[in-house]
């Protein structure tokens, strides 16, 4: 597939590098530096100039192009990107937009903007907000096979049980399997004697029970109580998790500064209760209780606003902090001071749109640890190497860097075990090392 990108920053930066092994990529930089830079950094074609601009795109190759994406940091230009690519090609446009305002005219009217397939961050951030919310210490919580199977990475920390203790001590529950461990900087295939260890990341694929009992009982040292939420700061992505969690029957707390905005706020969110403050007064904070919330959650507009606003909550006695962050070399260093989980909306846009590229292969794909790994869907055919054999037989062609983590079977949940035998129809997840992605997807 030739895939054509138009924006170099983080987002398409990111897209780049997922897809430069596997496909022919292009990539358009109005900036010059940006653009040589490009070029030497990754194994692509780098054109520098105005990709809203017909020759810039017919010079990247538009005219054979079958996808094109336009990640730029501005909603407008990338909805005129796409609009120019399809006045001479028949490419797949995919749009990044932060509004979602956008998203609801696209979603309202039939190929509008000339965008096949349009990404809104903020929305996507705050789903992601709401998804870990319900999992103590996640840092990653995705749905597979229509709900029935829950992939989640854990943090361990030095009091949980299982610290010190063996995969195959800790395997306890009938319906999960213990997938991967991220150690620092080395990823690890989990298996029998494999040792959990303080500040191990551990991957585990189940029902959404299972994986919500092991969290309670071996990785959390809280309460599994996640009804009192608090969101800080009224930007749009504080305005969409405070929405997302009032479409699932929370009644979230909302701090905002600006008396319009907060005004705004709750008018369109009557579920919500909004308190006009500054989120950084000490005394504002236990005077309405926030330090008795299960979770709060840093919205702001500033990097440095929401570490120390999530750092003051942590401070006050808050359970869980969660901080969105728009630099992603911020990402480690929120994490090591003592935020729970740091979320990057541009990495999120990035993996949605990496994650749309390859449906053709997979039913739906979980990236980890910044693509270290991936958890994948996959419908099982006849020819498929998992099929009609049993797993421990099947596996051995597979490389060791694997594990079967459920099957779905007609709406049914098979945990998998050495003799299970997969069949034709199946919707097997997987967790898989990245590097070998690509041969294990044509192998399955």
């Amino acid at each position: 597939m030739y895939v054509l990108i138009v924006g170099a920053g983080e987002v398409g930066r990111s897209i780049a590098a997922n897809l430069e092994g596997s496909h022919d990529v292009a990539v358009v930089e109005r900036d010059p530096e940006l653009a040589e830079e490009i070029t030497y950094s990754f194994d692509v074609l780098s054109v520098q100039g105005d990709g809203t601009e017909l020759e810039t795109l017919r010079e990247a190759g538009l005219e054979k192009a079958d996808l094109v994406v336009a990640s730029t940091d501005s909603d407008e230009t990338n909805i005129v990107i796409c609009g120019t690519a399809k006045t001479a090609s028949d490419a797949f446009t995919i749009a990044r937009v932060r509004r979602r305002t956008l998203l609801n005219t696209w979603e309202g009217s039939e190929d509008a903007f000339g965008v096949d397939f349009m990404v809104c961050t903020d929305l996507l951030v705050a789903q992601t907000v709401f998804r870990i919310s319900g999992f103590p210490r996640a840092q990653d919580v995705e749905m597979f096979a229509g709900g029935l199977v829950r992939m989640a990475e854990f943090d361990i920390g030095p009091e949980s049980p299982l610290v010190d203790q063996r995969v195959m001590d800790a395997d306890e529950y009938d319906s999960m399997t213990f997938a991967g461990v991220f150690r620092g900087d080395e990823m690890i295939v989990a298996k029998g004697e494999t040792t959990f260890q303080a500040g191990d990341r551990i991957v585990v694929i189940g029902s959404p029970n299972s994986v919500k009992e092991f969290a309670m009982a071996t990785v959390s040292d809280t309460t599994s109580s996640t009804d009192d939420v608090v969101i800080i700061g009224g930007s749009e992505i504080g305005f969409q998790a405070a929405r997302e969690f009032e479409a699932h029957g929370f009644q979230p707390r909302l701090v905002e500064r600006d008396h319009e905005r907060a005004r705004e706020i709750a008018e369109a969110l009557p579920n919500t209760f909004v308190m006009e403050s500054d989120a950084t007064d000490t005394e504002f904070l236990l005077r309405e209780h926030i330090d008795e919330a299960d979770i709060v959650v840093a919205a702001l507009d500033n990097d440095e606003k929401n570490l120390l606003v999530s750092l003051l909550a942590g401070r006050a006695g808050v359970d869980r902090t969660v901080a969105i962050i728009e630099n992603t070399e911020y990402t480690d260093l929120f994490e090591t001071v003592g935020i729970d989980v740091a979320i990057n909306p541009r990495e999120e846009t990035a993996e949605e749109i990496v994650r749309f590229t390859r449906t053709d292969q997979t039913e739906k794909i979980a990236m980890l640890e910044h693509d270290r790994a991936e958890v994948i869907e996959v419908e099982l055919g006849h020819e498929s190497a998992l099929t009609g054999r049993q797993i421990a037989d099947s596996m051995t062609d597979l490389p060791d860097c694997v594990v079967i983590g459920a099957i779905s079977r007609q709406g049914e949940l098979i945990t998998p075990r050495g003799t299970t035998v997969p069949e034709p129809g199946d919707h097997v997840v997987l967790f898989v090392d990245a590097t070998v992605l690509d041969q294990v997807s044509a192998m399955l």
